[in-house]
């Protein structure tokens, strides 16, 4: 664990000044050149303050000026935060390099993760929020699988492709990293406060803005841009063809870092973004083998990830599954076995990751391998 991180005054200023820009910044910002937030966030506190609040300029600088550290500190630690800046050792490495990055990163969580965080052990997984069972399948796979292979998981806590890149690193023990779009202490979406809870107290919860920022639209495009400078690879699960998450890649492309995309049916809106990815030169991920070639060379790392053995019976539920087969009643009438037996059979393979089930009651192989 590192010792406890600190900031300098002035960097603080700047994130409690963000906060309060906060509703000023929500009128100007747009997906228009020189008015993207990132591009806006690049300007100096002044600079800032005059073109997003020109009528108030002056008493907002002279409030957060004469907000003293010792206030500061207090209101992180009554959020249970801690804060690190660009002047310090602990900031990463990763975002000096950004004309746009951050001036503090406020945390909750183990400040250790940040130390030595290196662009070539991290990887950010973005997607669609309203994601399909194939996506958040992937995602939770890929998450597990990077997880275990050392790497750092990096997402930004939202709905879909998200939540389950976090839930997947957590699942295999390692560690994740939740980019927000508000302050850190508090749960966006709030129906994520469990996922929120656990990656605060096994990972670590990031923001630019202090503890009970509000988020806005535009703080999440620029958390993207934490969250594409902060790793080596962004790797894109779903998301249509204007998806917010191609944001990220975008960024990430513009720092050069490797792209990579998850293939999906072309017959399917969700896939839209990270096929038109592919076919502009993004990297095929299928895994977290995929991952680790592009980014440490071939064959690294194997990634092999197996369930245990199966008995003659599951094992053929799971190749009636495998072969098209999705309801109960369907896998029943192939097998000739009864319902009961074989939505049995079915809840054992799903316990045991074989299978997932959607809301309805459809179930689809997982990437799990048998043994």
């Amino acid at each position: 664990m590192a010792s406890r991180p600190a900031a300098c005054t002035a960097c603080l200023h700047r994130s409690w000044l963000l906060a309060l820009l906060g509703p000023y910044i929500e009128k100007i910002a747009s997906g228009e050149a020189g008015s993207r937030s990132p591009e806006l966030l690049s300007l100096s506190n002044e600079e800032l303050v005059e073109v997003a609040a020109p009528k108030v300029a002056a008493q907002v600088l002279a409030r957060v000026e004469a907000t003293a550290q010792s206030q500061l500190e207090e209101e992180l630690r009554v959020g249970r935060c801690w804060a690190c800046c660009r002047h310090g050792e602990l900031y990463p490495d990763s975002l000096r390099d950004a004309p746009d990055a951050p001036w503090a990163l406020i945390g909750r969580g183990d400040p250790g993760l940040l130390a030595g965080l290196e662009p070539y052990g991290t990887v950010t997984v973005v997607g669609a929020r309203r994601a399909t069972s194939y996506g958040r399948e992937v995602a939770r796979e890929l998450g597990r699988e990077l997880a275990s292979a050392g790497l750092v998981v990096v997402s930004g806590l939202a709905f879909g492709i998200d939540g389950c890149a976090h839930r997947g690193a957590l699942d295999a023990g390692g560690r994740t990293i939740a980019v927000l779009g508000c302050g850190p202490d508090q749960a966006y979406p709030a129906a994520h406060r469990s996922l929120w809870r656990r990656i605060s107290e096994e990972g670590l919860v990031l923001s630019e803005l202090p503890p009970g920022a509000t988020p806005w639209r535009w703080t999440f495009p620029a958390r993207n841009r934490i969250m594409a400078a902060l790793a080596g690879m962004t790797v894109v699960v779903e998301g249509a063809a204007r998806s917010g998450s191609l944001i990220t890649a975008d960024l990430a492309a513009d720092l050069g870092r490797d792209l990579g995309a998850v293939p999906g049916p072309i017959t399917s809106r969700a896939s839209a973004g990270p096929n038109n990815l592919l076919a502009g030169g993004a990297c095929v991920v299928r895994g977290a083998q995929d991952v680790l070639d592009a980014m440490l060379g071939a064959g690294v790392k194997r990634v092999e990830r197996a369930g245990p053995p199966l008995d003659e019976g599951l094992a053929a539920v799971l190749a009636a599954v495998e072969a098209g087969e999705g309801s109960c009643d369907g896998v029943a009438a192939v097998l000739g076995v009864p319902g009961p037996d074989t939505a049995a059979a079915l809840a054992r393979l799903e316990v045991l990751g074989y299978v997932s089930c959607s809301p309805i009651g459809i179930y689809s192989r997982t990437l799990l391998s048998v043994s």
